[in-house]
């Protein structure tokens, strides 16, 4: 009997929570239970420690979109940070049926592994427009912190519409112009699917249903363009992160046209596939894009509480 009870006393002491983030005063809601999930599945054996003691944990923050508006930048330049472990590719969890019904332990094993200072960050940018994402997202940790990055509705649009026609050049397929997409019996097609993505209020609406506005926050995907390190700093605070990352660490890359990371002296720029020339549009058309996003741009201002320099 002595030896069951030690054993017994042994394994609980196995599966006894290491909080993924300091346990300190303040700590954020759902933090706790989040890491005790996290620490009850590696217990049933789904992912375990690395000897280093590192070990994968359930994402503190998620880059929940918007597609085409700059979060692989956002999660490259948050990646210089080095409290920051990010999953390499989009995970696909919540909005991918073959995904989610996996659970929580499948989740967990797409995660890099980490140490335990250290904040744990995925981005799959489908998940701002999915409507059922946010409440399984609430599910696992009701006090997660959201980072969403948006620009200028009727260029996402565009950058939507190129990123595609340029998948079908590489595989010699051929694919109709942004006009046959934006124009149906001479008027803008409002059902293009890329239209609806760019309705930010709407899907923001779904996010606040189950999310304070303060656990999200907005990055200007226009400025980290045009200016990152402002940008970024914001997101070290909403994170509550150490100033670690600096100006020095993005310097104007002219050939490429856009800003790239030095790391250590390491140089890296985003793929060739970022920073692509929109397609020549009708002046005239994309004037009636402009007129179509002004009232819900309009909506999503009174909605956020703050205004964007988009057309």
């Amino acid at each position: 009997r002595a030896a069951l009870l030690l054993g017994a006393v042994l394994l609980v002491a196995q599966l006894q929570l290491v909080p993924s983030r300091p346990d300190t005063p303040g700590a954020e809601p759902g933090q706790l239970e989040l890491a005790r999930r996290g620490a009850t599945l590696q217990g049933e054996g789904q992912e375990g420690a690395a000897p280093n003691g590192s070990a994968q944990q359930l994402p503190h923050t998620i880059i929940i979109g918007v597609r085409k508006g700059g979060t692989r930048a956002l999660l490259e330049m948050l990646s210089l940070h080095p409290d920051v472990a990010a999953a390499e590719n989009e995970v696909h969890f919540f909005d991918w049926e073959e995904h989610y019904s996996q659970g929580l332990g499948w989740y967990l094993g797409q995660m890099p592994f980490s140490s335990p200072h250290q904040l744990t960050v995925e981005k799959t940018p489908a998940y701002f427009t999915s409507p059922k994402v946010p409440e399984r997202v609430h599910s696992m940790n009701p006090g997660i912190r959201l980072l969403l990055i948006l620009r200028d509705p009727s260029e996402r649009v565009l950058s939507d519409y190129t990123q595609v026609f340029y998948n079908h050049v590489q595989k010699r397929k051929p694919y109709p112009s942004i006009e046959e997409f934006l124009v149906r019996d001479g008027r803008l097609n409002v059902g293009y699917k890329a239209l609806n993505r760019s309705l930010y209020h709407v899907h923001l609406q779904n996010w606040l249903r189950f999310f304070p506005l303060h656990r999200i926050h907005i990055v200007d995907g226009d400025r980290l363009i045009r200016d990152p390190f402002p940008e970024i700093q914001k997101v070290e605070r909403f994170l509550k992160l150490s100033p670690q990352i600096n100006a020095s660490n993005f310097y104007f890359n002219k050939t490429k046209g856009f800003y790239c990371l030095r790391d250590g002296g390491r140089d890296r720029c985003l793929h060739e596939s970022k920073g692509r020339a929109h397609p020549q549009v009708d002046p005239r058309l994309l004037n009636k894009l402009h007129e179509y996003f002004h009232e819900p741009n309009k909506k999503f201002f009174e909605l956020v509480g703050r205004t964007f320099d988009w057309h």
